[in-house]
Order: structure tokens, then C-alpha cells, then sequence
């Protein structure tokens, strides 16, 4: 991914913190017919191996999954909060008038050999940890147990597993760096606008969190997740 030094994110705590709360991420293989591509939720396990482990399941009736033994390094894209800026919003537009349009974006591109996994008391295990993140803070949360067994077993016969152990990861956060700063300011009060057709909090959060990283140095897109013993985190 082409990343300006800028826009370079390298902190993986803050790469891991965009994934968590962006779990819907596009898996792509490069299989024997062409490209194959799938939008995935996924779990992340930071604490297995050095950049961390991914995980998660398909439908069996998707072909993506017969082609993960021989296809090699394979890509998970994880997007962020994004949109359009108007040049409208920058404070250099009333002195100069040298501005144009542009979309900021932050994502992070996880790559690593993927393994397809049939196994019954796995997918049990990735289920579970997946609900239990999902339906943490409900008034009632549902389970698994909560469905009957027979149901179950036979939707479980219909997935089959996916683990990737991440071996590189890249972080791009386009948050306005290359700009001075009443304009970054410009944009972050413009995206903040209830007037404004292009209001967009998050982006305004991650732009807001750029600048204050050169201060204090806040993480954007933290998650909170179960942090018991076993559990993702």
C-alpha cells in the first residue's frame, strides 16, 4: 500500500484498536481462477503471535475457502471512518484559494497464509468469542446454548473456519496531516456541522485525534472488548 510518511500509522495497538472496531474486513486470495474476494467479520487475538491472529468463518457453499491451501499470502483489508472534505472548509481558501477536494480515510491491510479449518470444536470456540464480543453490554445477552442443540449443530456443518497469523501489517491514517493547521481545524469543525451535508462525527473524531497525537497523544477507534482470560482483547 502506498503510505506517505505522513499518513503512516506504525503503533499496532492503534492498528489492532481500528480492526476492532471495524471488524467487517474484505478477505482476498489470489486463487487458481483469478482473484477472490469476500467481506469477512473477523476476530482479532493480539496477544497470539507478533502482530496477532485473526479469525473467523464462512459459509461452506463459498468457494474462497478451497482456495486458501495453495494460494499463499492472502490480504485482509480493514476500513476505517472515511469521507469527502471540502476545500470550502479550509481557512487557506479565503487567502490563498489554492485548494481542491479530497476524501479522508484511515485502514489497515493485515497479510498472512490463511488456513481453512473444519473442526467442529473450533468453530464452537471462534462462535462463541464472536457472540460474546457482539452482544457484550446487551440487557440480555444471547449465546450460543441459547439455541437448541440439534439446530445448531447443523448450521455449524454449514461454516467452515478461517485462521490467519498476521506476518505484516501496514496502518494509513489520511486525517489532513499535509495540511496546516487552522485548516485540519477547518475540517474537524466542518465535519462537526449540523448544517453541514457532509457531517461525519467519526471522521471528525480521527482527524481530531491526529492533531492531538502531536500533544497527548490519544488513540482513535478504541473498542472495549471482554479482557477476561481467554477471551480476544
Amino acid at each position: 500500500m502506498y503510505i506517505p510518511a505522513s499518513f503512516r500509522e506504525d503503533r499496532l495497538e492503534a492498528m489492532h484498536a481500528l480492526m476492532r472496531a471495524n471488524p467487517l474486513a474484505m478477505l482476498i486470495v489470489q486463487g487458481d481462477d483469478g482473484l477472490q474476494a469476500a467481506p469477512v467479520p473477523f476476530m482479532l487475538y493480539a496477544d497470539e503471535g507478533e502482530h496477532g491472529t485473526l479469525r473467523a468463518h464462512v459459509a461452506r457453499a463459498n468457494p474462497l475457502w478451497r482456495e486458501l491451501d495453495g494460494a499463499g499470502e492472502c490480504l485482509v483489508v480493514f476500513q476505517g471512518p472515511d469521507g469527502y472534505v471540502t476545500p470550502s472548509w479550509y481557512a487557506s481558501k479565503a487567502t490563498t484559494h489554492k485548494v481542491v477536494p479530497t476524501w479522508n480515510y484511515a485502514t489497515v491491510q493485515a497479510r498472512g497464509r490463511a488456513v481453512a479449518i473444519d473442526d467442529v470444536a473450533w468453530l464452537r470456540r471462534q462462535l462463541d468469542d464472536l457472540t460474546r464480543c457482539h452482544e457484550a453490554g446487551r440487557p440480555q445477552p444471547w449465546a450460543l446454548d441459547d439455541a437448541p442443540a440439534d439446530y445448531l449443530a447443523a448450521q455449524m456443518k454449514a461454516l467452515v473456519g478461517i485462521e490467519i497469523p498476521i506476518a505484516r501489517i501496514e496502518g494509513k491514517w489520511k486525517m489532513s496531516q499535509n495540511r496546516e493547521m487552522a485548516d485540519r481545524q477547518g475540517v474537524v469543525d466542518g465535519l462537526r456541522a449540523a448544517d453541514d451535508p457532509h457531517r461525519n462525527a467519526p471522521l471528525a473524531d480521527a482527524v481530531e485525534g491526529r492533531i492531538e497525537r502531536q500533544g497527548a497523544g490519544r488513540l482513535a477507534f478504541a473498542r472495549p472488548l471482554a479482557e477476561e482470560s481467554g477471551k480476544p482483547v
